[in-house]
C-alpha cells in the first residue's frame, strides 16, 4: 500500500511543559519528553473494499494521525461519531476533540505514548465518505476495524498497546479486538457496548427521519441542526441541563426562548457548520447496526459504565462485560452522562492507568 501527503511536523514542548509533566524516579517517561513529533498522512487503498453489511467501495482513501515521542508505544484513540483523527496536540487546542483526556500528563499521556487516530469512512473527514446528495453503503464497525487494521501494517505496527474508545469509538475497539486480537494488547471501551440499547436506537431514528425530511426539501443544514440539538439532550444528563437551564425564558420577537432551547440550537448550529448531513445519517446509522460476539473477545477489556448515561444504560454494559473473555467494569458517576468519556479526566485516570500498564 502506497501513502501520500504525509507531512510531518515536529513539536517541541518548552522545559515548563516538561518540568510540569511531574515524572518521579518510580514513573519515568517511556522515552524523553522532548521528542514529541506529529505525523499526518493520507492512506490510499487499492482496489475494491467489501463492507461488511454488502456493499463494496472502490479507491478507499484513508486519513490519520499520529502524535507523541517517537518509537514510543501506540495507542489507538476512537471518538463518537463527530470525532476526527486531531486527538491531541493540535495547533489550535480548542478543535481536539479529547484534549481533557489526551496530552501532556493526562490519562492518556502524551509523553509517554504516540497517539494514533484515524477519519472514518463515512464520515465527514478527509477519509472516504459520502458527498452531497450521494448515495452511499452502510457501514459498519468491523468496516472501520479492518481500516485500523490496514493503517496498522502500512505504518509497520505490529501491535498497539491498547485501544482507547469512545461512545462510537468503543464499538469499533470491541469489533476490533473481536477480529484481530493479536493487534491490540489492550481495550479500554468507554461508553459502549456489544448492541445498541433499542430507546437509543429510537432516539437516532428520529433525529435520521428529520435529516432525510429536510434533505428532501432542500434544507439540509436546518435538519442536521436540528438532529444534533436533539441528540445532544441525550448526551448530557438530566442533572446537569437542570442545575445550568433553569432560569425563565427569555421574550424575544413574537416568541419566548427557553435556556436549554438556546443552548441545544447553538450546539446544532455549530455541529451543522462543520459536518455533512449524509455523514451523520451514514455513521448514525452505523451505531444502530452495531452489533458484535462479545463473546468471542479474549483481549483483556476494561469497560467504563456512567450511571447517568442515557444512550448506553449500565446493566448493558454489565452485560457485555461478563460476556467478555477477560473483562473488568469500571463504573462512574457524572452530571455529564455520555459525555463523560470527554470530559472526566480524573475519574478515567485509574481505568486508563490500568489499560495502559505494561502487557
Amino acid at each position: 500500500m502506497n501513502a501520500i501527503a504525509e507531512p510531518v511536523r515536529v513539536l517541541t514542548p518548552s522545559p515548563a511543559a516538561i518540568a510540569d509533566a511531574g515524572f518521579s524516579a518510580l514513573h519515568p517517561p517511556l522515552l524523553p519528553a522532548a521528542d514529541p513529533t506529529v505525523r499526518e498522512g493520507l492512506l490510499e487503498i487499492p482496489g475494491e473494499m467489501a463492507l461488511h453489511h454488502g456493499g463494496r467501495l472502490s479507491g478507499v482513501r484513508l486519513a490519520w494521525r499520529l502524535a507523541g515521542p517517537v518509537n514510543a508505544p501506540v495507542v489507538c484513540a476512537l471518538g463518537g461519531i463527530s470525532a476526527t483523527r486531531r486527538v491531541c496536540l493540535g495547533d489550535e487546542p480548542r478543535l481536539d476533540w479529547w484534549g481533557e483526556i489526551a496530552g501532556p500528563d493526562r490519562p492518556l499521556d502524551t509523553h509517554r505514548f504516540r497517539v494514533l487516530s484515524f477519519d472514518y469512512l463515512g464520515g465527514s473527514g478527509e477519509t472516504t465518505g459520502p458527498r452531497e446528495s450521494e448515495l452511499f453503503p452502510s457501514v459498519s464497525s468491523y468496516d472501520q476495524a479492518e481500516l485500523l487494521m490496514r493503517l496498522l501494517n502500512h505504518l509497520g505496527i505490529k501491535s498497539l498497546r491498547a485501544i482507547a474508545g469512545g461512545s462510537y469509538g468503543g464499538m469499533v475497539a470491541l469489533a476490533f479486538g473481536e477480529r484481530y486480537p493479536e493487534r491490540a494488547g489492550r481495550l479500554l471501551v468507554l461508553c459502549a457496548a456489544d448492541r445498541p440499547h433499542p430507546l437509543a436506537t429510537a432516539w437516532r431514528s428520529v433525529q435520521r427521519e428529520i435529516v432525510r425530511l429536510t434533505l428532501a426539501s432542500g434544507r439540509p443544514a436546518d435538519g442536521l441542526k436540528l438532529a444534533r440539538a436533539l441528540a445532544m439532550s441525550t448526551y448530557r444528563s438530566g442533572e446537569e441541563l437542570g442545575a445550568r437551564f433553569g432560569g425563565p425564558p427569555a421574550l424575544e420577537s413574537d416568541r419566548f426562548v427557553f435556556p436549554v432551547e438556546r443552548y441545544l440550537l447553538a450546539r446544532g448550529s455549530d455541529y451543522a457548520a462543520r459536518h455533512r448531513p449524509e455523514s451523520f445519517l451514514c455513521l448514525s446509522e452505523s451505531i444502530d447496526l452495531h452489533r458484535i460476539d462479545a463473546s468471542r473477545i479474549f483481549v483483556p477489556t476494561i469497560a467504563v459504565a456512567v450511571r447517568e448515561d442515557q444512550l448506553v444504560p449500565v446493566a448493558d454494559i454489565r452485560g457485555m462485560v461478563a460476556r467478555l473473555g477477560a473483562g473488568r467494569l469500571h463504573e462512574v458517576s457524572s452530571i455529564y452522562g455520555h459525555d463523560a468519556f470527554l470530559k472526566e479526566s480524573q475519574q478515567l485516570r485509574g481505568a486508563f492507568a490500568a489499560a495502559l500498564e505494561s502487557n
